[in-house]
């Protein structure tokens, strides 16, 4: 089996370590159920979105320039980048 297909739909801006919550300024729409891929220097997580929020208001669907809170389930890095897995 080859290398999963990615594209890139954003990067992070910060990580809240207590919650567990990246900030992350998208590039592309992104959805509660996509694959994603968050990878960096010393950062390699897959995982399926399970919620995502923009101002504390919980929301299915975000687009293009909108920055939105993601629930991660390991530690990223400011400037680590989130692909969606194709």
């Amino acid at each position: 089996m080859g290398e999963a297909e990615v594209e890139e739909v954003g990067s992070v801006t910060h990580y809240f370590t207590r919650i567990g919550v990246a900030v992350v300024e998208l590039s592309d729409a992104l959805s509660v159920g996509d694959r994603i891929l968050i990878k960096g220097m010393t950062t390699n997580i897959e995982q399926t979105v399970s919620s995502m929020e923009i101002e504390q208001e919980s929301i299915k669907k975000a687009e293009a320039g909108q920055s939105v809170g993601l629930k991660v389930e390991d530690r990223v890095r400011e400037g680590d980048i989130v692909y969606r897995i194709l």
